[in-house]
């Protein structure tokens, strides 16, 4: 028997809607279900092994090899970028990238360069560079909500859902930047070495997202 296909998932919200995906395909994940301590956890018979790993580190392990696939946040995938391919749209873990700020502000008055508070630097600095503007970009790891508050930025970059903790805090968005959803990513040489056993995994998750559509 081949080695198992391995994927990364990021923990969380992601991690549980993956399995559920997978349940559906009528893979048994009690392993997942009953992780405890453990790491490494085979599911479909030992076909498959799941990894949960953060969201960037999904990108490390499938960019290098030692996953052949990942399932990760489309905002990780443009913050960090890397070499792999990115395969399927899954559907969940929908939100959107916005620019936000003081609500009632005009983000765009005056010429002074502007400041932008964010978790995704790169993502920001790609976005205005696009409009061809210059910013200073302040990186916050935290609630980026409190930079325009505290005046340390005149906007932030951030994902919003519902947009509901903008508008406790007296912001609003301004704009959008870039819709946002869970995907499914490959290895490049897992993807020419492990082909048929990918495809005919992806085949099958693709029909079950068309059930939905």
């Amino acid at each position: 028997m081949n080695k198992p296909l391995r994927i990364a998932l990021t923990k969380g919200r992601l991690e549980k809607d993956t399995v559920a995906l997978f349940e559906k395909l009528g893979y048994d994940c009690t392993s997942v279900h009953e992780k405890g301590r453990k790491l490494i956890l085979p599911i479909c018979d030992g076909k498959i092994e799941v990894i949960l790993a953060k969201a960037a580190d999904v990108i490390t392990y499938v960019e290098h090899g030692v996953c052949d696939m990942g399932v990760v946040g489309k905002d990780t995938i443009m913050e960090m970028q890397g070499k792999f391919f990115e395969l399927v749209d899954l559907g969940f873990g929908r939100c959107r990238f916005a620019l936000a700020g003081k609500k009632g502000d005009n983000f765009y008055d005056g010429y002074n360069v502007k400041t932008i508070a964010t978790k995704y630097p790169n993502v920001s600095r790609a976005y205005f560079e696009g409009k061809g503007m210059d910013v200073e970009i302040v990186k916050i790891e935290g609630s980026v909500e409190l930079a325009p508050l505290l005046e340390l930025s005149d906007a932030i970059v951030d994902i919003v859902e519902t947009g509901s903790t903008l508008k406790e805090n007296g912001l609003e968005v301004y704009e959008e930047i870039a819709p946002i959803s869970a995907r499914l990513i490959v290895n490049t040489v897992s993807m020419k070495l492990r082909q048929n056993e990918i495809e005919e995994l992806i085949e099958k998750i693709e029909k079950e997202i068309q059930k939905k559509i």
